[in-house]
């Protein structure tokens, strides 16, 4: 289908405080009455997505937005067309949201709506909600035992809520035991545990998912069922691989300078941005990463942070 058949929207994603993000019903009269959906509308032409963001939440809801970021671009066919859906992160505005096309609205957990049916297109970014700002990677052998599980109990305790499992030096039997152990006290706390390992190890571990290395996701034909399953990834080639996977999400790296590869030059955040434009997975910038780059990551279309030293200090 030729680009001139497609049609271009900002969609936003508003949330708030509690975390609930702002549906709205298309009222009758327009096409999917009645259906469920994140506010936004089409990009006129000579505009940007991010103004086109401003405009339609002024003339749709009446907000005037303060703080928005870019995320991901999702791209789907309606029978009737093809839409090009670019979502932003709305975490501030001015005024209270109203329906000002007559349409109803309505604050969900994006985890548990109580609002149905959801516009076809809205679908998959609920899930990619659920998704925290930081996942921490573990650091057991710089760190030692002792010193991990005591930082690993206080991240937890303060809300982490994302850990991969990347321990390269451990034999199969010290990383299963190592990864069991961590498994029930993430668990304890609500938390979502990824391993960097095959896959038998995996399941045998109760692991939540799998983390992907750049070139066992190469090799990879289809998505592992019943899993969380993400990748790393360092460029273009494999973001296009993870995204016919439809993982649930990637690592793209190294962003900035690293200790773990100090031979590795970093992308930087330019060339962040260009590698995963229009990438409809949320991707986490990973490299040099500190809790002060969050919101540079945000501006740079990232979802979140990866961190392997940082997050523990």
């Amino acid at each position: 289908m030729s680009d001139r058949n497609v049609v271009h929207a900002a969609v936003a994603v508003l949330i708030n405080q509690s975390g609930s993000v702002l549906l709205g019903n298309r009222p009758k009269g327009k096409a999917w009455a009645g259906w469920w959906e994140f506010p936004g509308g089409k990009i006129e032409e000579g505009e940007s997505p991010v103004q086109a963001l401003h405009r339609e939440l002024h003339e749709e809801i009446g907000v005037i937005v303060t703080e928005a970021y870019p995320w991901v671009v999702r791209t789907f066919d309606y029978p009737d067309k093809t839409v090009k859906l670019n979502f932003f992160i709305v975490k501030a505005w001015q005024g209270e949201p109203e329906g000002r096309e007559g349409q109803q609205l309505s604050w969900q957990d994006p985890s548990n709506l109580t609002v149905e049916p959801m516009l076809p297109a809205n679908t998959p970014i609920l899930s990619a909600l659920s998704l925290p700002s930081i996942y921490a990677i573990t650091n057991l052998q710089d760190m030692g035992e002792a010193s991990f599980f005591k930082a690993l109990r206080i991240q937890l305790a303060g809300g982490l809520k994302l850990v991969q499992i990347r321990e390269k030096h451990l034999d199969r039997a010290a990383l299963l035991k190592f990864s069991k152990a961590l498994i029930t006290l993430a668990h304890e706390y609500g938390a979502k545990v990824l391993m960097n390992a095959d896959l038998d190890l995996v399941l045998t571990a109760g692991a939540d998912g799998i983390h992907l290395t750049s070139e066992a996701l190469m090799s990879l034909d289809q998505k592992p069922k019943g899993l969380i399953v993400a990748a790393s990834c360092h460029n273009a080639d494999e973001i296009a691989q993870a995204v016919s996977l439809d993982l649930d999400f990637l690592m793209l790296s190294p962003v900035l300078p690293t200790l773990s590869h100090p031979e590795a030059q970093g992308l930087g955040w330019e060339a962040f941005r260009k590698i995963k434009q229009d990438c409809p997975l949320p991707v986490y910038a990973l490299g040099g990463m500190q809790n002060k780059d969050l919101k540079t990551a945000w501006q740079f279309g990232a979802h979140g942070i990866a961190m392997q030293r940082a997050v523990w200090e």
